[in-house]
Formats: structure tokens, C-alpha cells, sequence
């Protein structure tokens, strides 16, 4: 039986092939070594890859940067500084509440116009293609410091949105074209309020709309700040001026359902004539209804919103069996006839007073039954005179106005021929201004006079003879 042979001699025994040999593994060191030497190879070559990829991106930015040059239609201008602007040439009608058509001052329709901030900025400036412009709300606020200079990025942050679940803040037309300068815009409001952003309050703002004109930048406009109210507010919103017809808690200090408002109303005086009527014949018992609530400002206030009132031409006509007084709508003496005779007004002692005012009053209690009749078209309120003469009515039958002042009278004899005998108790010492007889006098001239002082003082004892 053949021996065994040893594992060692099998291994190296020269007649087995090479290929079946173990292969020797690589040490650690042999390793590391070679990782070594790759490395440092990456960092030699880095520089010179990385100059070669430096030197082809140059050159295919000169080659795109050429091509650019090359056409105009694509070359970069720089930006250039603007003149052109948008603005509003007249400011709002105010107060604007919610629901209610957005006016100027004057009450017409919005405007815009472009200017060139060069020239006159009031002349619309025409571009040779029509232009479009959005209207948008802007916060109060808006712009702060330098009221000037805004960018077109400040402008748009500072767009005022509507509130979540709300219908749009401003609604209408709010897309105009600009022709020749000049855009109106069409009837806008808002449907909202202002009181729940920090300024309370916002602006109309004008700009031009994405796409509509390439060129230099036209700067945007705005109005001045304003609060907007709740559509409510209408309803209490006081008149100015006031009409005669108006409910009297339309004039300032009264409100509606107050104090005053019912202390008025239980004396019967519910309108802006019946308060104006009393001021005038019985300033004491108007200011007694008020009564002590009412402070002396307050009534100085309330009294000056009043006397804005329009008057209107029509004359009331108070008729007795010797005589006939025309008075105004607010109750003060016009014009007297008395016996065919001149009646005037001015300068009267107290008894010929008395009787003026005793006719006074009765035509007040028995207003309803007053005949009416139309004045001239252009009578000037007496409220609204000043102490200048006002000559409308230069002939005998009409309504002659003019202030007075004491000192400015001519005289020449008496006229006890032409007064009634009511009056000729101490008629013998009436004058009567030269200004106002022209001779020959023929059936009594009918003379139409009327006084108030320079102060329009309503509550004077001569009101409800003189309208002073």
C-alpha cells in the first residue's frame, strides 16, 4: 500500500500547474500605499481640468454674448428715470360709505389723467397707443416718510385685499383705458369698511396694467387717505347744506332719536324750516326746549349749520283787512303794506315795532293757511347775507334787500301821511332813508325793505323783523 504524501509536498510539487497555485492576497500596507498614490494623482490633475473647463466656458459666454450684440431686439438697456405719472386731479367727495357710488368733490365721476411731472402737472400728457389702468385700494398708511418716492414693488405690497369670505373690497369698473391722456372712471364702491386694518383708513390708487405699455415706468397715483363707513351711516349722515324739507336731526349736534331730537319733535318742530321758523320769531322758546343739555357751543354750532339752508325763492303771504306782509320760509319779513302806505323797517321805535311783530306772530300761528307764491329765481337766502347791499329788485314792486348799519341813513322829513293810525303815536319822529323815495309819489309807493345785521344773529329781538 502506497504511502500517503504530505500536503506540504503536494503544494510543492513542480509538476502541478501554475494556475492552480494560490494566489497570494494583498497586505494592508500594499493597500494603503496604492490609495496614496490615487490621491495624489486627483490633486496634481484638479488644477489642469479645472483650467480647461475655465477656458471653454469663457469662451462659449464670448460666443452667446456676441450673438446678443449682434441683434437689437435683444440688447439690455438700463433703466431709465421716469417723468410720466398717473394722478387724480380732484379729490373725493367725503364722507364714502359702503354700497354708495364713489365721487370728485364737485360730484362727478372719477378722473385719471397722465402728466409729465416736467411741465404743468394738470395738462394730460397723450401717448401714441391707449393704455390700460387698474384701480385698486391702497392702505391708509401707504406710502410713509417721503410721500414721493415709492417703488412699483411698495406699491403692489401695499395693495389692500379683501377680507377672507368677503365679496371683492372695491367693485365696478376698475379697468380703465387711457386716451389722450385722460381716463373717467365708471361707477365704483366699496363693500367694505376700513375699520378692521391698523390705519383705518385707505386710498384709491391707480397703476398701469401688466402688459399694457413697455417703455419707461409711469409712476402710480393715489388719493388722499379717507375712512370708509358702514353703509348704515348713510342713514344718519347730516346735510350740507341743509334742504328746508330735511328732518331736524339732520343738523349737526341733533341726532336721530336723541334728546334733542324728541324734545324738538313734542313742540312740533320737525324740520329744518320749523327749527328756523322759531329761531327766528321765539329764539327763547327754541333755546328753552333744548334746554340746558344743549351747551352755548353746542347751540352756536347747530344754529351756523342751519344758516346754510337753502331758501329757495318762495314767499309766504299774510293778508289782513289793512295790510299785507310777505315773508320768507323762514319767517322773516320780506315786504310790508300797510293802508296802500310805505312800510319800513328799519328804525323803528318800539310801539311801530310791536305792531310789526304782533303781524309777525300771527302769520307764524297760522302758517298752514298762508298763501304761497314764487319769489324771483335768484333771491339770496337772508342767513347767507353780509353786511354789503344786495339790490335784485330795482323797481317798486319788487323785493329789495339790504343791510344797514345806523350811521348810514339820509333823511328828509316825516311821513306821517302814509302811516297807519296804529302807528302815529310816535310816528311824528320817523325818518325814512332818501335812498328809498322817488319821487313823484303817486298812491302810496310800495316799498320793499328788508335789515340784518353783519352778524346774521338769529336770536337778536329784531329777528322777526329784520332777519338780523
Amino acid at each position: 500500500m502506497a504511502a500517503k504524501r504530505l500536503v506540504g509536498e503536494s503544494c510543492s510539487d513542480p509538476d502541478e500547474p501554475n494556475e492552480k497555485r494560490m494566489r497570494p492576497r494583498p497586505s494592508f500596507a500594499s493597500v494603503i500605499g496604492q490609495a496614496v498614490m490615487v490621491n495624489c494623482l486627483c490633486t496634481a490633475l484638479e488644477p489642469v481640468v479645472r483650467k480647461v473647463v475655465n477656458e471653454e466656458v469663457e469662451h462659449s459666454l464670448r460666443h452667446r454674448l456676441a450673438s446678443f450684440s449682434r441683434s437689437p431686439s435683444l440688447r439690455i438697456q438700463a433703466p431709465e428715470s421716469s417723468t410720466l405719472q398717473l394722478i387724480f386731479p380732484k379729490g373725493l367727495s367725503l364722507p364714502i360709505f359702503t354700497g354708495s357710488k364713489i365721487m370728485d368733490e364737485e360730484s362727478n365721476q372719477l378722473q385719471v389723467l397722465l402728466v409729465d411731472t416736467r411741465g404743468d402737472p394738470m395738462v394730460p400728457v397723450p401717448l401714441s397707443n391707449p393704455i390700460k389702468v387698474d384701480i385698486i385700494v391702497l392702505d391708509g398708511d401707504f406710502p410713509s416718510g417721503d410721500g414721493n418716492n415709492w417703488t412699483s414693488e411698495e406699491f403692489d405690497k401695499n395693495i389692500v385685499r379683501e377680507r377672507t369670505g368677503k365679496r371683492p373690497l372695491l367693485t365696478g369698473e376698475l379697468a380703465v383705458t387711457v386716451r389722450d391722456g385722460v381716463a373717467s372712471i365708471g361707477e365704483i364702491e366699496f363693500t367694505d369698511n376700513s375699520s378692521w386694518i391698523r390705519s383705518r383708513k385707505f386710498r384709491i390708487g391707480a397703476k398701469v396694467a401688466q402688459g399694457s405699455f413697455e417703455g419707461v415706468r409711469i409712476r402710480e397715483a393715489m388719493t388722499e387717505a379717507f375712512v370708509v363707513k358702514d353703509h348704515r351711516g348713510v342713514l344718519y349722515k347730516k346735510h350740507h347744506p341743509p334742504m328746508l324739507g330735511d328732518e331736524v336731526w339732520r343738523l349737526e349736534k341733533i341726532g336721530k332719536d336723541g334728546k334733542f331730537h324728541k324734545k324738538l319733535s313734542s313742540e312740533g318742530v320737525n324740520t329744518v324750516q320749523d327749527f328756523l321758523k322759531m329761531s327766528v320769531v321765539d329764539p327763547g322758546k327754541l333755546r328753552r326746549i333744548l334746554g340746558l343739555g344743549m351747551s352755548e357751543k353746542m347751540w352756536d354750532v347747530t344754529i351756523k349749520h342751519a344758516k346754510t339752508c337753502v331758501m329757495g325763492n318762495k314767499l309766504y303771504v299774510f293778508r289782513g283787512s289793512n295790510y299785507t306782509i310777505f315773508l320768507n320760509p323762514i319767517c322773516q319779513l320780506m315786504k310790508a303794506e300797510i293802508n296802500g302806505s310805505i312800510y319800513p323797517t328799519h328804525n323803528l321805535n318800539n310801539i311801530n315795532r310791536a305792531y310789526l311783530k304782533n303781524l309777525v306772530r300771527q302769520a307764524y300761528a297760522n302758517w298752514s293757511s298762508l298763501e304761497e307764491i314764487e319769489g324771483i329765481s335768484n333771491e339770496i337766502g337772508l342767513l347767507t347775507q353780509g353786511d354789503q347791499m344786495v339790490d335784485q329788485y330795482p323797481n317798486h314792486q319788487q323785493i329789495m334787500m339790504r343791510s344797514f348799519q345806523q350811521n348810514a341813513y339820509l333823511t328828509d322829513g316825516s311821513i306821517q301821511g302814509y302811516m297807519p293810525n296804529e302807528m302815529q303815536a310816535e310816528g311824528s319822529n320817523w325818518q325814512i332813508s332818501q335812498t328809498y323815495l322817488n319821487p313823484p309819489i303817486e298812491n302810496g309807493i310800495r316799498l320793499n325793505i328788508l335789515e340784518s345785521n353783519s352778524n346774521d344773529d338769529l336770536t337778536s329781538p329784531r329777528s322777526f323783523i329784520t332777519g338780523g
